[in-house]
C-alpha cells in the first residue's frame, strides 16, 4: 500500500493518461454521485464564453468577497502554481486541504474507471476536488469558470446556478465547438439552466441570436449590458484604469483596454445577484472592482524597462492586446515594442500575428512548455512575413535577448505573449529579474 505521507496529490492529478481533455459528463456525474454530490450543497455563479473569463471570474469574486460572503473561485489554467485553480476569499487551497480532497475524489475516481473503463479526466478530477473542498469548507456561494466550451464541460452538472454569465464568443477551439460563431454560442450556452438569469456579452449577431433562443426556450431573463453606459478614461500611467458605469466611478488594476468591458459584464451579474436577494452594496461592488486582481493578462510586471505579460491566445486576445498598447504608448509608441511569442499550434496563430503586426518592432520567438506547443522555428518562419524574427532557446532566452534589444534600442518596452502557458512560464522569471 502506498504510504500516504508520501502521495503526491498535484502528481495525481496531473497523470499523462488522464491528461487529455474528452468531453461528456457520464464520467463526471458518476464521480459526484460516488462522492455524495457535493455541489447540490453550493451556490453557483457558472461563467463561460471565449475571452474574459477569467477577468470576469475574478471581479464577481471579489466584489462578492467584498460584500462579505465566503467566496470559493476555481478557474483553469494556472499562472503562478497548481493550487490557484481552487480559492476560497482568495487564498489559494493549502497543501493539506488539497491532500484531503483528493484522499475524497481518489477512490471514487478508481470506482468510476472500474464501472466503466474510462478513468475521469485531469478537468473533472480538478472540478471534483474543487466541489469536495468547497463544500468542506462551508463557501456561501462559488464563482464557477468553464473550462472548454459548456455543453458537455465537466462543470455543467450542477443544477440551476444563481446566474450564468457568458462573456465575449470568438472562434476558437473550433475542431470540438464548431466553425461558427452560431455553433460556438450554442456549446457556451449550454450552461443556461430553466429559470436561472443570464448575463451576456452583447455578442455579434450570429451569436446573440443563438444565446436569446436559448434563453426564451429555457424560461430565462436576459441581461446584457448596454456599453453605451460604459465611459472609459485614458489610461495615465501603469498602475490603475478609471471607468464610469451607469454614472457611478470605479477603478481597476487590470489595465487591459477591455477591462472596463469586462468589469461592466461582471457588474451586471452582481445586479442579477442582488435581484436575487445576495446584499451587496455599492460600496462593495467598488471596493471589489478595485482589488480584483488576474495575474497573466496585460500585466505591467516591470517598468525598466516597461515589461508586459499578458495570455491572450486567440485573435481577439492579439487585437485585444495591440488596442491596449495603443492606450497605454499611443500609436506611436506601441510601434516601438519588441516582443518574446509562442503559441500552440492549434491557435489561430496565423491571424494574431497579423494583429500584433503593428506593434513589431522584433520578435523573439519560443516554444511553450506545452505539447500542443507550435516549434519556435514554425512560428519565426510566420514571424518573418511581418517583422525580424529571431528563434529563442528557451523562454529564459527571449525575455534576456528582447530585454537587452529594448535597451540597446531605446524601445518603449517588451511584451511576453501568445499563450497561457507561456505567461506561466515567464512570469515568474520576470518578477525574479524585476526584484533586483
Amino acid at each position: 500500500m502506498e504510504d500516504a505521507r508520501h502521495f503526491d496529490p498535484v502528481a495525481w492529478i496531473n497523470t499523462p493518461r488522464w491528461q487529455a481533455s474528452r468531453l461528456g459528463l457520464s464520467r463526471m456525474v458518476d464521480l459526484l454521485e460516488r462522492l455524495g454530490r457535493p455541489q447540490d450543497e453550493l451556490r453557483f455563479v457558472h461563467v463561460a464564453g471565449t475571452n474574459g473569463k477569467g477577468s470576469v471570474c475574478a471581479y464577481v469574486a471579489s466584489v462578492l468577497q467584498a460584500a462579505g460572503y465566503k467566496v470559493g473561485l476555481f478557474t483553469s489554467p494556472f499562472i503562478l502554481c497548481f493550487e490557484e485553480r481552487i480559492r476560497v476569499n482568495g487564498e489559494n487551497i493549502t497543501g493539506e486541504e488539497l491532500a484531503r480532497a483528493v484522499a475524497a475524489v481518489r477512490p471514487a475516481a478508481a470506482a468510476v474507471e472500474a464501472a466503466c473503463g474510462d478513468h475521469p479526466t485531469e478537468f473533472e478530477l480538478m472540478a471534483a476536488v474543487a466541489f469536495e473542498h468547497f463544500r468542506a469548507v462551508g463557501c456561501d456561494i462559488v464563482v464557477l469558470e468553464v473550462g472548454l466550451g459548456g455543453r458537455l464541460d465537466a462543470t455543467n452538472v450542477i443544477e440551476t446556478p444563481e446566474a450564468s454569465v457568458i462573456c465575449r464568443i470568438g472562434l476558437d477551439h473550433t475542431d470540438l465547438l464548431g466553425d461558427t460563431l452560431g455553433a460556438i454560442a450554442g456549446e457556451k450556452a449550454g450552461i443556461v439552466k430553466a429559470g436561472a438569469p443570464v448575463v451576456s456579452w452583447p455578442q455579434e449577431s450570429e451569436a446573440m441570436a443563438v444565446i436569446e433562443a436559448v434563453a426564451a426556450e429555457r424560461g430565462c431573463e436576459l441581461f446584457v449590458p448596454d456599453f453605451g453606459d460604459l465611459s472609459v478614461e485614458p489610461l495615465a500611467g501603469a498602475a490603475l484604469r478609471r471607468f464610469s458605469w451607469k454614472g457611478r466611478g470605479f477603478e481597476t488594476r487590470l489595465l487591459g483596454s477591455y477591462q472596463p468591458f469586462n468589469a461592466a459584464l461582471a457588474l451586471t451579474a452582481v445586479d442579477v445577484l442582488r435581484g436575487r436577494g445576495w446584499a451587496i452594496s455599492d460600496e462593495a461592488a467598488f471596493a471589489g472592482i478595485a482589488s480584483a486582481r488576474w495575474p497573466g493578462r496585460f500585466e505591467v510586471v516591470d517598468t525598466a524597462p516597461l515589461t508586459i505579460v499578458d495570455g491572450g491566445h486567440n485573435p481577439q486576445g492579439a487585437e485585444a492586446l495591440a488596442a491596449s498598447l495603443a492606450d497605454l504608448l499611443g500609436e506611436e509608441g506601441r510601434a516601438s515594442v519588441d516582443f518574446a511569442l509562442g503559441v500552440l499550434a492549434d491557435k489561430d496563430y496565423k491571424d494574431m500575428l497579423s494583429d500584433l503586426a503593428p506593434c513589431f518592432a522584433k520578435v523573439y520567438t519560443v516554444t511553450p512548455n506545452c505539447p500542443r506547443a507550435l516549434s519556435a522555428e514554425e512560428l519565426q518562419k510566420e514571424a518573418r512575413f511581418h517583422t525580424d524574427a529571431e528563434v529563442a532557446d528557451s523562454v529564459a532566452d527571449a525575455i534576456r535577448k528582447a530585454v537587452d534589444y529594448a535597451d540597446e534600442n531605446n524601445l518603449a518596452g517588451v511584451v511576453v505573449c501568445g499563450s497561457l502557458y507561456l505567461a506561466a512560464e515567464a512570469r515568474p522569471l520576470l518578477l525574479k529579474e524585476a526584484e533586483k
